[in-house]
């Protein structure tokens, strides 16, 4: 096993041995060795895959995607509060197709991780080979929403590589051209009678 695999294992190992002492509640000896017990146990019968990661933390975009994720949690979580209360109005929702612009398994999972937190927006489906997320979306009234809500998503990954990025990803993000007509895109769900 490489140095990068055991690295790899060993931050798994303190993470299950961490989230176990949070969930007892109280820091022990005891509790800590435990925890490092099942953490060992759990990555000997379920090993976790090999995980390639190119990128480096860019501290300037981290804090760029940081505070515009907490603007974007705050104003969805407004919108839906706001589309919740209000009586006699059906919201229409869309489930939307977004070919992503740097498809990296990495990349995949964090801006599907971003978009479900989120309210307002799920991940339905997603192409890994493509690298195409289906989302549905509440609050679209046609074509244009769901084109703005595609740019939106493109713009959240776009922060996302530019803070946790290879080169390689954010090079892609200059030269990417989407092409996918806007009638496969969108299916815009009609207010029932």
């Amino acid at each position: 096993m490489t140095g990068g695999r055991w690295r790899d294992r060993c931050v798994a190992a303190t993470g299950l041995t961490v989230i176990w002492v949070l969930l007892w509640g109280t820091f022990s000896p005891l509790t800590f060795a435990g925890g490092a017990l099942i953490a060992v146990i759990v990555l000997a019968v379920f090993p976790l895959p090999a995980i390639t990661w190119a990128g480096r933390i860019h501290p300037a975009g981290v804090a760029r995607f940081a505070g515009r994720f907490l603007v974007d949690l705050v104003v969805a979580s407004a919108q839906v509060a706001v589309a919740a209360f209000r009586f006699g109005h059906e919201p229409r929702s869309a489930v939307i197709a977004v070919p992503l612009q740097a498809p990296s398994d990495l990349g995949l999972t964090l801006t599907a991780e971003a978009l479900s937190l989120v309210p307002g927006s799920l991940i339905v489906d997603v192409d890994r080979d493509k690298g195409v997320l289906y989302v549905h979306v509440l609050g679209v009234s046609g074509p244009p929403d769901c084109e703005r809500f595609r740019q939106d998503v493109l713009d959240l990954e776009r922060r996302i590589i530019l803070a946790f990025g290879s080169p390689a990803e954010r090079a892609a993000l200059d030269v990417f051209v989407v092409e996918l007509p806007v009638a496969a895109i969108h299916h815009v769900k009609e207010p029932t009678s």
